[in-house]
């Protein structure tokens, strides 16, 4: 027989908020959407009986698969541009010595503002009689407006925009934490700049890189405030899908059903990430 003791009794008491709030937040809402999931969208829209699994087969329909298709892709493409521009920054950052606050407070700064105003402004800047294509005309590079919005790439700019912080603080924790002797010994060694970055502090960074990629993938996957209002209705998400489901359709079991789905495939390669995360961590 266990005995339990008094630590762990402690600590059970402690982490009993923590529990109320997920169960009350988290788990009791998300058993509603599966719930509703599983019910059938009325005449007139709402829920009614009965029970099928007729939503989720629904998801197999080529349209839907496309969208879902080119949710991952875009998802993707952002977390990839958020390495490759999060990374260089973050390094330079945690070599900035005693400028890094300073640095760190101007990666934060955005957040200072609403999200949907610093997207409305993108609106201002990408638009036809926006900043960069006046300035463009004015300098005679062009004679007709780019078409700068209403795209997957203004979409892309601005998932990018969006979650680039998200990457760079997890990565910059993890390269401030990394041993300075390291990469004294590989220089001692031999090794050039590149070699010592490729195979001494990306492999060290591994941890911050794969937080950081998580944080990123997963909001630009479900994103709809940035494809609605950059992409103009001409990029479709799942986040989109999801809400025209719940608004203009009235459709809730549906998407309740691309709710549920996206979650689970996202659950599934989380896990899968943090494991192989693990198994590298052992070796």
């Amino acid at each position: 027989m266990k005995v339990v003791s008094g630590w762990e009794r402690l600590r059970a008491w402690f982490l009993l908020p923590a529990w109320i709030w997920m169960a009350v937040l988290f788990a009791a809402p998300f058993a509603i959407v599966i719930v509703y999931s599983l019910l059938t969208r009325g005449a007139y829209g709402g829920l009614g009986l009965p029970w099928t699994p007729e939503n989720y087969q629904r998801l197999a329909d080529p349209l839907y698969l496309g969208i879902v298709l080119r949710s991952f892709a875009m998802a993707a493409a952002t977390t990839v541009i958020c390495l490759l521009l999060g990374f260089p920054l973050a390094l330079f950052i945690s070599r900035a010595g005693s400028r890094k606050n300073i640095y760190l407070q101007l990666v934060i700064l955005p957040f200072w503002t609403s999200f949907l105003v610093r997207l409305y402004a993108w609106l201002f800047l990408l638009r036809d009689t926006g900043l960069i294509n006046t300035a463009l005309q004015h300098l005679g590079l062009i004679h007709d407006p780019l078409p700068l919005l209403y795209n997957n790439g203004a979409v892309l700019l601005g998932l990018v925009y969006g979650y680039l912080p998200f990457m760079v603080l997890p990565v910059y924790a993890t390269l401030e934490r990394l041993d300075p002797a390291l990469v004294e010994a590989a220089a001692d060694l031999g090794a050039k700049p590149w070699p010592t970055l490729m195979h001494v502090v990306l492999p060290l960074s591994a941890p911050g890189i794969r937080a950081g990629s998580i944080l990123v993938f997963i909001p630009a996957l479900g994103a709809y405030l940035t494809p609605d209002l950059l992409g103009g209705g001409r990029t479709v998400l799942i986040g989109n899908l999801v809400q025209n489901q719940f608004t203009n359709a009235r459709d809730w079991p549906f998407g309740a059903a691309i709710s549920v789905g996206l979650m689970a495939l996202v659950g599934v390669l989380v896990l899968l990430m943090l494991r192989r995360g693990d198994q590298e961590g052992l070796v």
